[in-house]
């Protein structure tokens, strides 16, 4: 209820500032103008087929950027001469934009599906890399040392203690990684190719049609919450109560 009525209260802010006319409305639309939009959008298909193209290529970087990254980070988080180079170009990569990968991705692989792919790999890797180092590297000694005192050693040591306990970060990765994956897919195919929403955002910037730009904003922030509500939060609580760490 309290999200409904925050939400109202938005769209009742947009409507007014919309009515003060500070822009034109072909550059500041209304909400109702945005929803007729997203409901022609949606009804003739043309975002639903978008919808379709980008969410294969962000599901197939997004699962590969946290295979690579949780390997990454066990490497990192394995010894110290790792953490202090591998885990420094890590962090020094964290800081480029995944966007500024674009020019490489295409001369590396032309324009097509698999420069997209790669800068939306690269776009959610580095936070699981961290994320899984430091979940690792942060897992209380007293759990190692009781599990050893039970004669827990080796492989068992690392994948039934050391592992669960770093859970809450991967976790944490996980959903940085697919905000990161969704900003880095956008980048790519505003500048790349492909029939995806980055293609319609483009097109309707443009064309300087802010309701499309506006629209397409609305999809992602809306899969971005429903992903968030229906997968993640749901994870994360389940193991917090599963370790005792909640309220």
């Amino acid at each position: 209820m309290k999200k409904v009525l925050f939400l109202g209260i938005l769209i009742a802010i947009w409507e007014v500032i919309y009515k003060l006319q500070i822009w034109p409305s072909i550059l500041f639309p209304s909400p109702i103008q945005v929803g007729e939009t997203l409901y022609t959008g949606i009804i003739d298909g043309s975002f639903i087929i978008a919808l379709g193209h980008s969410f294969k290529r962000l599901l197939i970087g997004y699962g590969l950027a946290l295979i690579i990254g949780t390997i990454l980070g066990l490497i990192i988080a394995s010894s110290k001469l790792m953490d202090e180079t591998l885990g420094a170009l890590v962090l020094a990569l964290q800081s480029v934009p995944s966007i500024v990968w674009l020019p490489l991705a295409i001369l590396w692989f032309g324009m097509g599906e698999s420069a997209i792919i790669f800068v939306v790999i690269l776009g959610g890797t580095w936070n699981m890399v961290i994320n899984a180092s430091t979940g690792i590297k942060n897992v209380h000694p007293l759990l190692i040392k009781a599990a050893k005192t039970m004669g827990v050693k080796g492989y068992n040591l690392f994948f039934k203690v050391t592992i669960p306990a770093a859970i809450p970060h991967l976790i944490t990765g996980m959903r940085l990684s697919w905000a990161f994956c969704w900003r880095a897919l956008m980048a790519g195919e505003l500048l790349g190719s492909g029939n995806g929403l980055g293609q319609i955002l483009m097109w309707g910037r443009e064309m300087g049609n802010m309701s499309i730009v506006i629209s397409i904003m609305i999809i992602i922030a809306s899969l971005g919450s429903l992903t968030d509500s229906i997968i993640f939060k749901p994870l994360e609580d389940k193991v917090l109560e599963r370790w005792g760490l909640t309220n």
